[in-house]
């Protein structure tokens, strides 16, 4: 048990210390090496990988060695074994459960995509605040009450939250859900969420500064 409790805590502190750049690359390359399994390209090489990526071989062996490498040398990489293995760097072999708050349009949108269960997380419930789309069916899922939602999450195993709420009511709900015990939020809210201090990991997804970033890029 301590050794087993010793080498979980060096893959812990290991994973710590890879910086949030590397952290970021990993889900294009999770991506496309599904790509390359759906198109039964068994294996790679880093330079190959590179020319898809439009990232350099170099970087793409620098990233993955922060992880243990998992490529030979004269072979590259077995596309299935590192495809399983940067999924299970990523979590998505945890299987969490995730509910909405918010049900409009942009939950609805994400209700009925394939993102979740792609990345391997189950949603489970979408919640709101208005009567009108109470116990409405979205994607198969009746919409709760928010009234409702402290005893869900108590009777269910719920992870991750995302959050399409206006920017005057996500900060509020926010605290809630951290009160309730969940650990991830996805906010696609236009207010910045900072909640270290609870021990909850928020992901805050800007829309509108990548519709700039694409502006800028235009006009340059």
């Amino acid at each position: 048990m301590a050794i087993n409790n010793f080498i979980n805590d060096e893959e812990s502190s290991a994973k710590s210390r890879v910086s949030p750049a590397v952290i970021k690359r990993l889900p294009r390359y999770y991506r496309y090496l599904r790509e390359l399994l759906q198109n039964d390209i068994l294996r790679i090489s880093s330079g190959e990988l590179s020319k898809l990526m439009h990232v350099t071989a170099s970087q793409i062996r620098q990233d993955l060695n922060c992880f243990g490498g998992f490529g030979q040398q004269g072979y590259g990489y077995n596309v299935k074994y590192l495809y399983g293995k940067i999924g299970e760097i990523l979590g998505v072999t945890q299987h969490y459960n995730a509910i909405i708050i918010g049900a409009g349009n942009l939950g609805s949108a994400l209700a009925a995509s394939p993102v979740f269960e792609r990345r391997g997380v189950k949603l489970t419930a979408l919640f709101d605040s208005s009567p009108d789309v109470i116990g409405r069916s979205v994607s198969g899922y009746t919409v709760k009450s928010i009234d409702e939602l402290e005893d869900y999450v108590r009777n269910n195993d719920v992870s991750i939250a995302v959050l399409t709420l206006t920017k005057d009511a996500v900060r509020d709900m926010a605290e809630r859900l951290a009160g309730l015990g969940i650990k991830g939020l996805w906010n696609f809210a236009s207010t910045e969420l900072n909640l270290s201090n609870k021990d909850v990991v928020v992901q805050n997804v800007h829309m509108g500064d990548s519709l700039m970033t694409l502006c800028y890029e235009l006009t340059k």
